[in-house]
């Protein structure tokens, strides 16, 4: 159905760690020929946490997302975490970013958005219904994740695909141009086993799981490949008619970086194999939930996307589940 909200991107901004981890770094840490990594990836390097915690990378891409906007903390009125991993299992992560932030003075409203990479769509979603309902001014949503600590790079295919870091966005209401025209998501139930960390919660608690084998993260990447690309061209076809606009009219597809694969066949499926697809895997690997808002950011500050230009946000999460949004920026 139809989603049209008046909301503006008023500022985007990116937080990485230190540790850069370069595929020729990898291949002599696995004992693997010189590029095998990066033949089997596609990530030539990826931010590594050491030190850094996803609380504080998240306060740091909300400053920058601010600056951007060339806004101030006091005109706030929501934070919104939307992260595919959690900081510490309590307090929820959008309080810990608060925390982090040390921005105690002006007081707002915190919550989570958790829908493992599809989190930051599914938060713009509700914060830019929010913002049109009169509910809220001024938001930022931040997403931030560090998924190398649930991942052994063993398993390359599976798991050098992944790098961590942060991203923040500022929305505000829309000035007449800027505005989201359509929204869209389903889940696959027939996938939830395909990605998944199975500890955490009170299924597999860590008093029964003393070795912590089912805090890894584990994925069929073939079946979920093969499913999210049979429904992915049915999907956008009938967001794109929801929003009134054709292919054509996109200046930019803003894709979740989930893989080299994956990149590569929507570009082609779709038709945006023509250089209106952002494309920073190489640089940052699948950055799990911070993926989709550091593609948006570097669409904007990258690629060049200017305002009065439509552009499609596209991806795809554990579940399974798939979303899109197209907008005004």
């Amino acid at each position: 159905m139809n989603s049209e909200y008046l909301v503006r991107i008023a500022g985007t901004g990116v937080a990485l760690p230190e540790r850069v981890l370069t595929a020729a770094e990898l291949d002599a840490e696995l004992g693997l020929p010189t590029g095998e990594v990066l033949r089997v990836t596609g990530v030539a390097k990826r931010h590594t946490a050491v030190l850094e915690t996803a609380a504080q990378l998240a306060a740091q891409a909300v400053g920058s997302a601010l600056a951007d906007a060339g806004m101030g903390w006091s005109e706030l009125d929501c934070l919104v975490c939307a992260s595919a991993t959690m900081d510490q299992a309590l307090p929820y992560n959008a309080a810990m970013v608060l925390a982090e932030l040390k921005e105690f003075t002006h007081r707002v409203s915190t919550l989570d958005v958790g829908a493992s990479c599809l989190s930051f769509l599914q938060a713009l979603d509700l914060m830019s219904n929010a913002i049109s309902t009169g509910r809220y001014a001024n938001v930022v949503i931040v997403s931030a994740d560090i998924s190398t600590f649930t991942t052994t790079y063993t398993n390359l295919r599976e798991n050098g695909i992944f790098g961590d870091g942060a991203a923040a966005v500022v929305l505000r209401r829309g000035d007449g141009t800027s505005r989201i025209h359509a929204v869209r998501s389903v889940t696959l139930p027939e996938g939830v086993e395909f990605c998944q960390i199975r500890s955490g919660g009170s299924r597999y608690h860590r008093r029964g799981c003393p070795e912590h084998s089912e805090a890894l993260f584990e994925m069929r990447g073939r079946q979920l490949y093969a499913l999210a690309a049979r429904e992915l061209p049915g999907f956008v076809e009938t967001l794109l008619a929801e929003a009134g606009v054709k292919s054509s009219d996109l200046a930019l597809m803003i894709p979740h970086q989930a893989s080299r694969q994956a990149l590569d066949h929507v570009a082609k499926l779709l038709g945006f194999d023509d250089g209106r697809m952002v494309d920073v895997f190489g640089e940052f690997g699948n950055q799990v939930g911070a993926s989709l808002p550091t593609a948006l950011h570097f669409g904007i500050h990258l690629y060049g996307l200017q305002r009065g230009q439509k552009a499609l946000l596209l991806g795809t999460g554990a579940g399974v589940s798939i979303g899109g949004i197209v907008f005004t920026y």
